[in-house]
């Protein structure tokens, strides 16, 4: 089992130790939040909330994704770093594969890139992205990235992009891992057709059975399925037996963090008490399952 420590939307200046108290506790990889702006007026819901309510993301801090793994990486020897998740259908896929290639090559292979639909037409709308077909357009996305990060000349004759064979240096020495996260089947498909692994962003367990269920007959119904990450937030996560039953089921990844991220206002829990629950779960967990 590897661990991701999950901490978002609190001080930027926190960043740097929490991801240096994590490396020393034994976690293997910290997910990092990605949003580029909170509209003013929205009639739009958020996925993930018991009422759809996305209000406590007003006011919260998002450094750039790629910006706070690069300054990360820098600050760090051995953690990886997973944006959960970066909205790639908005973005311009020929940067974000520069962006990619360049943070895995800078960081020796520190990086994995975790990608998914933002929910929000806004999103698309400050971006200059048709909100339509966005899972056509996420799909032709992966695609670039996947074959501009081999450092090989690539070329692409899609419906939305349309690329003349380039090469793009330095590149990683090994593949960029690209993760899909979302709960909807779509999502599910879209994670075993394209990707190297599925990211869960919690909820029922009830859901993530039959989640990791419809992941499982999707993969075999592949001719070679292949290595596959899974990586889910559990309470599971929070014992060392319950670490045992995800491994049980195929997890290879769990997310573990400390406090309840979708609460409006400032974070206003101190760096102190972040840096000690840090140190608990490595010396509690980690340490006692490696």
């Amino acid at each position: 089992m590897r661990f991701t420590y999950a901490e978002a939307m609190t001080d930027p200046a926190y960043y740097v130790p929490l991801a240096r108290a994590a490396e020393a506790a034994g976690f293997d990889t910290m997910s990092i939040a990605d949003s580029i702006a909170y509209p003013e007026v929205s009639d739009s819901t958020y996925p993930y909330t018991p009422d759809g309510s996305r209000e406590f993301l007003d006011g919260k801090p998002f450094i750039e994704a790629f910006v706070l793994s690069a300054a990360l990486a820098a600050a760090t020897t051995t953690l990886r770093f997973v944006p959960f998740v970066i909205k790639l259908p908005i973005r311009p896929p020929v940067l974000v594969a520069k962006q990619t290639s360049s943070l895995a090559a800078l960081s020796g292979n520190r990086f994995s890139l975790g990608v998914g639909i933002s929910p929000w037409p806004e999103d698309f709308d400050i971006m200059g992205v048709p909100f339509e077909k966005r899972g056509k357009r996420m799909d032709e996305c992966i695609e670039i990235v996947r074959g501009l990060c081999t450092g090989e000349y690539f070329e692409y004759h899609g419906e939305f992009y349309d690329i003349p064979s380039i090469k793009m240096t330095p590149a990683p020495t090994k593949p960029v891992p690209i993760l899909v996260g979302g709960h909807s089947d779509a999502a599910l498909r879209r994670a075993v057709r394209l990707c190297d692994g599925w990211m869960h962003a919690g909820g029922a367990p009830e859901d993530l059975d039959r989640m990791l269920t419809r992941i499982a007959e999707l993969r075999s119904e592949r001719d070679n399925p292949g290595p596959f990450e899974i990586h889910v937030a559990s309470l599971d996560a929070y014992t060392p037996d319950g670490i045992k039953r995800l491994e049980d089921r195929g997890i290879t990844d769990v997310l573990v963090g400390f406090r309840y991220h979708y609460t409006p206002g400032p974070d206003t829990e101190p760096l102190e008490k972040k840096l000690a629950a840090i140190e608990r779960y490595g010396e509690s967990i980690i340490a006692k399952l490696r």
